[in-house]
């Protein structure tokens, strides 16, 4: 079951974790532990790791996506650095 937590800004849900970042390209890739799909907006949090964006597009095993399912890898361009290890979060 994912984990729920409210903020400032609504309900937030944890669909995954970074498990690797792509320094030179900004690129991450989360391993999803809910759906998501492009046009949803994530939080990324961890200990000094803390921004939101929305998803303009996300890739699996190199070939774009609209959406992804639990257990699935993605690879998503962020527009600022992440740390492996940091959660993600869908927002409201």
């Amino acid at each position: 079951m994912a984990e729920e937590t409210k903020t400032e800004a609504g309900e937030k849900e944890l669909i995954g974790k970074i498990t690797h970042y792509f320094t030179k390209i900004g690129v991450a890739v989360i391993d999803l532990e809910a759906p998501l799909a492009v046009g949803d907006k994530i939080s990324v949090e961890g200990a000094t790791t803390n921004f939101i964006q929305t998803i303009d597009s996300m890739q699996i095993e190199h070939k774009e996506v609209k959406s992804a399912k639990k257990g699935d890898s993605i690879g998503l361009k962020m527009k600022d650095r992440v740390r492996n290890g940091d959660n993600v979060y869908k927002t409201a």
